[in-house]
C-alpha cells in the first residue's frame, strides 16, 4: 500500500507541475477593497443578560457547490435561508423545467444560519453551468456537467498537494474564474444581507460564510469560514490559493482581521473523523524550530475557536478501541461512526491499521479515511492541546464544540429524524436509498441528518452571536434542541440546583462553558454545575426525554499518555428506557430536566485537565428506523430488519458543551 501512496503522490505532483497556473492570486492586493460597511445593530426586544439559547446551522451547501449541483440540486442561497426560517423549498427529482418535485419545510425555524458553499471552483462551476458562458462547450465543462455527484476532475485538484485550475476554462491567468467567483460570492453575500433581520424583533440572523475544502493527499482538512458582518474580502480563499491550512489562517489575519477595514472572521474545522489523523497533527510541517511551531499554534488558536463535532458524515467526538487511549471504556463512542464504512471498503477484512505519524507523515497519500488515529477525534485533540501547552506555552486545540448539518440540499437545520429528506439531491432522494447500507449508494445509512449548533448569547444579532462563538459559550447537538449549561467555579454551593437565582450565581461565582477554571485555593478542587433541559419538540414531532448527564474528563499522565474518565453526574443510565423498533414507540421514563453540582473526586492540582459535559437522551429511532416503518412491508430492504454497524435502527441522541479547562500551576 505504501507503494500506491508514493505513486499517487508522484502523479499528483507531476500533474500539478505541468498544468498548474503558476500565478498565485494574492488577496492582499485587494484587502483595502473589502466589501461592505459597518452597521449599528439594534437592541433586541428579547435580550437577556443571562443568555438565551439560539440554534443554527453554519454548514450549508447549495447549487453553487459543484457537488450539490451534480446531484441535480438547483436551490441557491436565497432558498437555503427561506428553508431555514420556515419557508418551503423543492428538491430533486426535478421536472422538465429543472424545478424540484419534492416539497419540504423545516419542522421548526432556526434562529440563525450561514450558507457555506465550497470556495473551490465557484467560478468554474458558474462558467460550466451557464449556457451563455463562452466556456460552456469546452470539454472540461461538458465532463463536469456529465458527472453524477462527485466530479473527479475537480476532486483530484483538491487532493493534489499542488492544486491547479483549468486553463481551458479559466484562461491563461485564471482571471475568468476569479471574475466568475467574485460574481457568485456577491450572490452569497446578497442572500445573507437580504435575510438578516435588522429590526428589534431579531427573528433571524445570517452570516456570510464559505467552506475551504482541502482534501490534501486524501485527508479531510475542511474548514468553514464565518464572517462577523458584511465587510468581507472580494473573493473567498480556496485550496487553490492556500494549499496549506496555515496559509488560510494567514490570509484571514492579513486580509481580514488585521486589515483595518472592520472585517473579522474565524474558521470551524469539520470531519476530523476522516482526516487520517491530520486534522490535529502536531508535526508542524515546515515549522522546524519551537518558536516557529509556537507561532503557528498561536495562529491556529486565534483563527479556530470552535470545532464541528457532528455533521452528516458522522460524529468526531471519540472512538472505542484505540490502543493509545487509556482509562474508562466509553460505550457511547460508538455513535455515528461514518468512517467505519470507508474502512470496510478499504479493507474487506476490517483490518485497519494505525496511521503513520512519524517523519514525513504529511506526505502520505490516503485513499479516503483508511487508518486509525486518536488525532482524528476531538476529545483526544483536547488532551493533545494540554500537552502542546506544556511544550510550547500555547494550546492550539483550545476549541469549543459545535455541530451542523453539511447539507448539500440547501436544507439548513433539516435534522428532524422522522421527515429527514436526505442531504444529497438525487443521491438519496427516496426512502429506499436513505435506508440502504450499501456503500455504492451515495446517501446510505452511514450518513445521518447531522447536527445543529447552539449558542448562549444575550440577543440574536451578528455581533452577539459572533462574540459568544469567539468566547466558546457554544454547544453542539446531534439534532435535538437540548438546552445544556455547564459552569465551573470554586465555591458553588451543593444546593444550587434548587436555587431560583442559579444562573446569576453560576455566572457570578465562576465561568461558563468555554472558560478556564478560576484560581483555586490550596487543597481545593473545582466545582461544576451541570444542567440541561430536554427538547420539548413540537406538536407533530414531540421531543425525547433525557437519560443522564455526563462529565468527560481528559488529561495526559506523567508518561504523556492520553487518559479519559466518564462520570455520570445526574439521571440514570439504568432507567429501563428504550424504544420499540417495530413501532418506534418510546419505552420507559426519562427526565425533562437534570441538574447537579459536582466536584471532581480525583482532582490533582498538579495535572492540567479538560472537562466537558455530554447530555444523553433516552433511546429513540434513528431516521432509517422511522423511514423503514414508512415503507410498505413488502418493499422494505434487508437493512430494515437487520442491524448493521452503520445501519442501526435506534440511537441515543445527545448534546456536547464546549469544554472548561484547568491549567496546573507551572
Amino acid at each position: 500500500m505504501q507503494k500506491i501512496h508514493l505513486t499517487l503522490l508522484l502523479l499528483f505532483t507531476a500533474v500539478g507541475l505541468t498544468a498548474c497556473d503558476t500565478r498565485r492570486f494574492d488577496l492582499s492586493d485587494n484587502q483595502a477593497r473589502a466589501f461592505g460597511s459597518p452597521r449599528q445593530e439594534v437592541d433586541c426586544i428579547s435580550q437577556n443578560p443571562l443568555r438565551n439559547a439560539y440554534f443554527g446551522d453554519l454548514h450549508v451547501h447549495t447549487a453553487l457547490s459543484s457537488d450539490a449541483y451534480n446531484f441535480s440540486v438547483r436551490l441557491g442561497p436565497q432558498d437555503a435561508y427561506n428553508y431555514a426560517f420556515g419557508g418551503e423549498v423543492k428538491l430533486p427529482p426535478n421536472d422538465t423545467n429543472g424545478v424540484g418535485t419534492r416539497a419540504v419545510r423545516i419542522d421548526r425555524p432556526l434562529d440563525f444560519a450561514g450558507v457555506t458553499d465550497h470556495s473551490e471552483f465557484l467560478g468554474e462551476n458558474r462558467l460550466c453551468v451557464d449556457p451563455q458562458s463562452p466556456r460552456y462547450t469546452t470539454e472540461f465543462c461538458m465532463t463536469s456537467r456529465a458527472a453524477f455527484g462527485r466530479n473527479m476532475q475537480l476532486g483530484i485538484r483538491i487532493m493534489s498537494p499542488i492544486p491547479w485550475r483549468s486553463k481551458e476554462v479559466c484562461g491563461e491567468n485564471s482571471e475568468l474564474c476569479y471574475q466568475a467567483t467574485s460574481e457568485v460570492w456577491q450572490q452569497t453575500i446578497q442572500a445573507a444581507e437580504d435575510w438578516n433581520d435588522e429590526s428589534s424583533a431579531c427573528e433571524r440572523t445570517t452570516f456570510i460564510a464559505y467552506e475551504y475544502s482541502s482534501h490534501r493527499n486524501g485527508s479531510n482538512l475542511h474548514r468553514n469560514v464565518i464572517f462577523r458582518n458584511a465587510i468581507v474580502p472580494p473573493i473567498p480563499v480556496s485550496y487553490v490559493e492556500a494549499p496549506r491550512e496555515w496559509e488560510l489562517w494567514e490570509s484571514l489575519v492579513r486580509d481580514c482581521n488585521d486589515s483595518g477595514t472592520g472585517c473579522e472572521a474565524f474558521a470551524i474545522p469539520h470531519n476530523s473523523n476522516i482526516s487520517n489523523g491530520r486534522m490535529f497533527a502536531v508535526d508542524y510541517p515546515g515549522a522546524s524550530t519551537l518558536e516557529e511551531q509556537r507561532k503557528r499554534a498561536v495562529l491556529r488558536a486565534e483563527i479556530e475557536p470552535l470545532i464541528e463535532i457532528m455533521q452528516h458524515k458522522g460524529d468526531s467526538e471519540c472512538r472505542s478501541g484505540l490502543s493509545d487511549v487509556l482509562g474508562d471504556v466509553d460505550e457511547l463512542c460508538d455513535f455515528e461512526k461514518f468512517e467505519t464504512l470507508a474502512f470496510q471498503r478499504f479493507d474487506e477484512k476490517g483490518d485497519v491499521g494505525n496511521c503513520y505519524e512519524g517523519v514525513g507523515a504529511d506526505l502520505i497519500v490516503h485513499l479516503g479515511p483508511n487508518c486509525l488515529s486518536k488525532l482524528s477525534y476531538t476529545r483526544y485533540a483536547l488532551v493533545e492541546g494540554l500537552k502542546e501547552e506544556k511544550r510550547l506555552g500555547v494550546n492550539p486545540f483550545k476549541f469549543g464544540l459545535s455541530a451542523s448539518t453539511d447539507t448539500h440540499n440547501a436544507l439548513a437545520g433539516g435534522v428532524q429524524e422522522q421527515n429527514f429528506a436526505g442531504h444529497l439531491g438525487l443521491g438519496d432522494d427516496s426512502p429506499k436509498k436513505r435506508v440502504a447500507w450499501d456503500g455504492d449508494v451515495e446517501g446510505n445509512t452511514s450518513n445521518s441528518p447531522g447536527g445543529i449548533i447552539g449558542v448562549w448569547a444575550k440577543q440574536n444579532t451578528r455581533d452577539d452571536l459572533f462574540d459568544a462563538m469567539l468566547n466558546k459559550e457554544v454547544f453542539g447537538t446531534s439534532g435535538p434542541r437540548i438546552l445544556p449549561r455547564f459552569f465551573a467555579g470554586r465555591d458553588y454551593d451543593s444546593s444550587l440546583c434548587g436555587d431560583p437565582a442559579l444562573l446569576e450565581k453560576a455566572y457570578a461565582g465562576g465561568v461558563p462553558m468555554g472558560g478556564d477554571v478560576p484560581a483555586l485555593r490550596p487543597g481545593q478542587a473545582p466545582r461544576f454545575i451541570a444542567m440541561a433541559s430536554a427538547d420539548a419538540g413540537s406538536a407533530e414531532y414531540p421531543g425525547t426525554a433525557l437519560q443522564r448527564l455526563q462529565i468527560i474528563k481528559g488529561w495526559s499522565d506523567k508518561d504523556g499518555r492520553t487518559q479519559q474518565r466518564i462520570f455520570d453526574v445526574a439521571g440514570d443510565a439504568n432507567n429501563g428506557a428504550g424504544v420499540d423498533p417495530n413501532t418506534c414507540s418510546a419505552i420507559g421514563e426519562g427526565f425533562a430536566q437534570l441538574c447537579a453540582v459536582w466536584e471532581d473526586p480525583e482532582f490533582d492540582a498538579n495535572v492540567s485537565a479538560v472537562y466537558y459535559m455530554r447530555v444523553v437522551e433516552n433511546p429513540s429511532c434513528r431516521y432509517n428506523g422511522w423511514q423503514c416503518l414508512q415503507l410498505p412491508q413488502n418493499d422494505r430492504p434487508p437493512a430494515c430488519s437487520t442491524e448493521h454497524a452503520f445501519a442501526k435502527l435506534t440511537q441515543q441522541e445527545r448534546a456536547w458543551t464546549s469544554p472548561i479547562w484547568y491549567e496546573a500551576k507551572k
